[in-house]
């Protein structure tokens, strides 16, 4: 019991994330006989997205989102600077 209890623990995200991607499967399916095609898009995308979880979490990567960002910002900052005086031209 111990040890299903301590499985179950150690891959909640991912189970989560198996869960995310039944639902969304189930009601994409649904949403397309229902003849609802942007839920179905929406619905597609939540897998896509759930897909995408699961298998981060497998892989033991994680995302730090403002570590992210900053470095994004930060890349800008520098592609900016770079850049010559006269660009962006300016159109008449």
């Amino acid at each position: 019991m111990a040890t299903i209890t301590t499985g179950v623990v150690l891959m909640r995200w991912q189970l989560i994330s198996a869960v995310l991607m039944f639902l969304a499967s189930t009601l994409n399916v649904r949403f397309r006989k229902a003849d609802y095609p942007f839920l179905a898009v929406v619905s597609s995308g939540l897998g896509i997205a759930a897909s995408c979880w699961f298998a981060t979490g497998l892989l033991g990567l994680s995302a730090d989102l403002p570590l992210i960002w900053a470095h994004v910002k930060d890349v800008t900052m520098e592609v900016i600077s770079q850049a010559p005086p006269e660009w962006p031209m300016m159109l008449p």
